[in-house]
């Protein structure tokens, strides 16, 4: 489960910019707050978003929390397609099999190639880090 302070901010960087589907919403107008449900693919394991409609107040973020994986076809296209979309590359794929990202909210994302590394390929192989990931 992830806290989200801006509902459709969380939801255009998961659903818009990493591909994944809402697979369910539950609205709670007594609690005042919203659940929806995201994955890769109908079946596919679940992101729990929490989105409390009366929060204003940036939830407290850190590495301390761990992180959330995915795994991809291609890196290099992958971060390259979410670098068009504005998401910044917080750790290129310079190793050709990972790289972070960050949501809106600051949580840490990251991006695993699938199978093998792919072999070392320019601009990512001299891309500097960006932030903290």
């Amino acid at each position: 489960m992830i806290r989200v302070l801006d509902l459709d901010k969380a939801l255009d960087f998961f659903i818009n910019k990493l591909g994944l589907i809402e697979t369910r919403r539950h609205e709670h107008k007594d609690g005042r707050f919203t659940l929806v449900f995201l994955a890769a693919k109908k079946g596919a394991p679940e992101i729990e978003l929490t989105y409390n409609w009366d929060e204003t107040t940036p939830y407290p973020t850190g590495r301390f929390f761990g992180h959330l994986a995915f795994e991809v076809d291609d890196i290099y296209k992958t971060c390259e397609d979410l670098s068009k979309k504005g998401v910044v590359i917080n750790r290129p794929p310079r190793d050709g099999w990972m790289a972070f990202v960050k949501s809106p909210d600051e949580i840490s994302i990251e991006l695993l190639q699938k199978g093998d590394p792919l072999p070392l390929k320019e601009p990512w192989k001299s891309a500097p880090n960006i932030g903290e990931w």
